[in-house]
Order: C-alpha cells, then structure tokens, then sequence
C-alpha cells in the first residue's frame, strides 16, 4: 500500500509541475490542473477502499502529508480559477487592488487559525493522533465544523485544514508575483510617459498622413502589433488625436490612384536627402 501510494504521489507531482510551468493566468491550464488533481485524490481514495494500513503511523503520514498534498493542489486550482472569473480586467489600479484584498483574505486567515498553522509548520507531533487518525478527533480541538460532513473513511478532523494551509501557500506565492509584476509594470509606464514628455517631436504632416504611415508598418510586419496599439503610441509621441483611424483608412481605400501617397513622398523626400549627402 505504501509503495502505491507513494506511485501515485510522485505520478501527480510530475503531471503537476508540467501544468506549473505554464502560464497560470490562462484558464485552460488551470482547468487542467483540476483535472489531475482530482483524478490522482480519486485514485488515492480506490487505494483505501481497498487495503488498510499496517500501523497507525502510516495512517497519519497519510492524512499529515500525502493526501494533502494532492488535495491541496486541487484546493489551490480551484480557487485560482474563481479569481480568474473574478479579476477586474479594468485599469492596473484596480487590478491591485483586488489582489491585495484576496492577499489579506489569506491572511486574516492565517491569523485566525495561527495556533493549528504553528503546530503544522513546525512539524510537531503530539496531536497527530487527534488530528490525523479517523475517528479519533476531539471535538474540542476542531475549528473547522465542515468535518462533520465529509467522508469519513476519506478523511480525519484536521488534513483539510493541512491542504487548506498548502494552497493558500501556493495562492499568496501566485498573487504576491502578479502583484510585483504589475508594479513593474506601472513603473516602466509611469517612466516611458516621462520620456515621452521630455520629448519635443511635433507632426508638420497631416493626419491622415500618419494613419496611411501606420498601416504600412503593421501591413509589412515591420511592426508587430495592431493598429490600435501604434495608432495609440503614435498619438502619445506626437501629443495628437489621429479621431476615428479606420474611417480614415477607407478614405484611403477610396482613392482612385496614389493609394500610397504619404510613402511615395517618403522615397522621394530620402533619395532626394542620400543624392545631396552623396554630393
């Protein structure tokens, strides 16, 4: 049984940290992290239904550490997917903001349940009897009552509130790195809009000039992105307001010759510029 066990753990582990290293903002790898989390915590309930432990020591590394770590990765998915639907797709402002009231969720509960957290963490031993063997627990020492209503062939007082602890873990490490991210991310903009207004570039052209330019830039490759994207960039560089660009841009379409207008005075204008250099 312990050979099976441990085959199942180290199956998942491995599975896991494939789905780890991806990007966990999408919902397609966190949807499949849940699946094989509850498939390995299934397969981890078909091994007790049909072997019993061989010592009670067994039974509590079971419930202490094994189950807990494949159910708390489920735990961890599954609340990482309710954020997901959740999060604000809004300014970064606000993007922070929600994080950092999930951060303090975590945290409150870990100061409300910091007497069973301590005990865990500092790996200690002397209630493992109560808290990690079935039908064994004392109601005095429980502070979560959703025992009451789990499996108890599956389950003792306490390995939920253990896998609990584990994906809160893993959620505060998640949010803690979003959050630092964002900040960076703020900054770099907060500094490139400094640059921007220490510069003194002034479009003489007209505007539909500058839209007929950056359609060229993202129809050659030359640039990767959309048009908005540059149409926006452009707007900030030059401190302009290129108004509705995709009118313009059939306006463009429109013409009955000279679609490339704006480009065919570039060229002129640059070999006019490398003759007079040249001479």
């Amino acid at each position: 049984m312990t050979n099976e066990i441990q085959h199942i753990l180290d199956e998942c582990k491995l599975a896991l940290d494939d789905v780890n290293d991806k990007n966990l903002n999408e919902f397609s790898n966190v949807e499949k992290g849940i699946k094989l989390s509850r498939k390995y915590l299934q397969q981890l309930r078909v091994v007790l239904r049909k072997r019993n432990f061989i010592n009670k020591e067994n039974e509590i590394l079971f419930f202490k550490k094994q189950k807990p770590f494949i159910y708390g990765q489920l735990k961890f998915y599954a609340k990482l997917y309710k954020y997901l639907l959740q999060k604000p797709r809004g300014t970064d402002k606000s993007k922070r903001n929600y994080l950092d009231t999930e951060i303090k969720k975590l945290q409150e509960y870990y100061y409300y349940n910091s007497e069973f957290i301590k005990y865990y963490r500092q790996n200690a031993t002397f209630l493992d009897e109560f808290y990690f063997l079935r039908g064994n627990d004392n109601i005095g020492l429980l502070s979560d009552t959703s025992h009451f209503y789990t499996d108890a062939e599956f389950s003792t007082s306490h390995d939920n509130a253990v896998a609990k602890i584990l994906a809160y873990d893993l959620l505060l490490n998640h949010y803690t790195n979003e959050l630092n991210d964002l900040k960076k991310s703020t900054r770099k903009i907060s500094n490139n809009e400094k640059l921007l207004e220490s510069l003194s570039l002034t479009w003489t052209s007209n505007k539909i000039d500058l839209i007929e330019l950056i359609y060229s830039l993202i129809a050659s490759g030359a640039v990767k992105g959309d048009i908005k994207d540059l149409a926006t960039a452009f707007e900030k560089i030059f401190d302009i307001d290129l108004g509705n660009y995709y009118r313009s841009f059939l306006e463009i379409r429109g013409r009955k010759e000279d679609y490339a207008r704006f480009l065919d005075l570039l060229k002129i204008s640059l070999l006019k510029k490398i003759k007079e250099a040249d001479n």
